[in-house]
């Protein structure tokens, strides 16, 4: 008999939520779980689709479990092998858009919190679940703007996010944190010309081209437990006026940099700046933040993770902040201890996309186990 989480995993996968559009997920889940006596609200922001459901009392322990039902489109169609809405299940394998990313995590979620509550009705304190539309988009309207109304009226401890954390085996790494990400873009200001008469104008290029080479080498801090250091990358680099001929009078440098907790946007944009300055550039920059860092120091929430993992799975989880951002950016500030576990994330955003059904089955049975040990211990 098919494992109830691949099931409703399935039926997840079969409905084409590409981002922000939600296409029946949340109703879906809503209605199911609110037949098991789950209370729930939804708000719609724009396109997004956000939905919360929950049992439970104030009082006592709450842990929050935090997904998305959107997805990434899927590409290329004649190179999947199978339809990426299919759901299908061969040799042990579900494939589909989004299995791993992150509707198999959501349908080990829904499984774990309908049995806990089957078997502790009464249990103490409150389990939840929060869903967006919007994590693979521009997440503005997501989590971003439905934590804020959520954090009225609701209090959490405990937040596990399901993204794809694991590398090689279900369970092998748990995100305890997330890098920060910044922007910016790095307008380098010179002056157009000919180029048959280089005299009259000054090349951006070159004038920059000492300061790239430093940006490329410089060390902004030196990281921290569970964080590498800053990196610093540049995406794109424009110059030109539109004619091989022309000396550009302008150079723009896309950038970005993935921090820990022990730098800030304040702390970069001042060694930033203070490295364009000893190159005796003209230039301005324009900052947009994407996601402050964020980390999980609590350590009964830790350990209680490392022990539902070890009693699953056998192996004892790698605890890191490696990765891009998630969600978990928008829950953390709230006071919240975050961290995610998720499937192994090899396929996820690829063609083909797949994970494990037993890792699907192991999932559920750690959320579970998570579950008891926050809620009844």
């Amino acid at each position: 008999m098919e494992p109830e989480v691949i099931t409703l995993a399935k039926q997840l996968i079969q409905k084409p939520s590409y981002t922000p559009d939600d296409a029946g997920c949340q109703p879906l889940l809503m209605n199911r779980l609110g037949g098991q006596g789950f209370s729930g609200e939804h708000h719609r922001f724009g396109a997004v689709d956000n939905v919360l459901m929950w049992h439970g009392e104030p009082a006592g322990p709450a842990l929050l479990f935090l997904g998305h039902t959107d997805v990434v489109p899927p590409g290329d169609l004649d190179a999947w092998v199978h339809d990426p809405l299919s759901g299908l299940v061969q040799d042990g394998v579900l494939h589909g858009r989004g299995v791993a990313d992150m509707k198999g995590s959501v349908a080990a979620m829904v499984l774990a919190m309908e049995k806990f509550v089957g078997e502790h009705p009464n249990h103490p304190g409150k389990v939840a679940l929060m869903l967006t539309s919007d994590e693979e988009g521009e997440a503005v309207d997501g989590i971003k703007r439905f934590m804020p109304k959520i954090a009225e009226q609701h209090h959490f401890d405990y937040c596990l996010v399901g993204e794809p954390s694991s590398s090689e085996a279900l369970g092998d790494t748990v995100r305890v944190g997330r890098r920060g990400s910044l922007h910016v873009e790095i307008e380098i200001r010179g002056k157009q010309g000919h180029v048959a008469y280089p005299q009259n104008a000054d090349n951006p290029v070159f004038k920059a081209a000492a300061a790239l080479d430093e940006l490329g080498r410089f060390a902004w801090d030196d990281g921290m437990t569970d964080f590498p250091p800053t990196s610093f990358q540049i995406s794109a680099i424009e110059a030109g006026a539109g004619a091989p001929n022309i000396i550009p009078g302008v150079m723009t440098i896309t950038g970005n940099f993935r921090y820990a907790p022990v730098s800030s946007q304040d702390s970069l944009a001042a060694q930033l700046t203070a490295l364009l300055e000893r190159h005796g550039l003209d230039y301005s920059l324009q900052w947009t933040l994407s996601g402050e860092p964020f980390y999980c120091e609590d350590p009964k929430f830790r350990q209680a993770l490392a022990a539902s993992i070890e009693a699953i799975t056998g192996r004892q989880p790698e605890f890191n902040a490696a990765g891009g951002t998630s969600d978990g950016r928008f829950v953390a500030p709230f006071g919240i201890a975050t961290m995610e576990l998720g499937p192994i994330n090899k396929t996820i955003h690829r063609v083909n996309e797949q994970e494990k059904v037993s890792h699907l089955v192991q999932l559920e049975n750690i959320y579970l186990d998570l579950i008891k040990r926050l809620l009844l211990s």
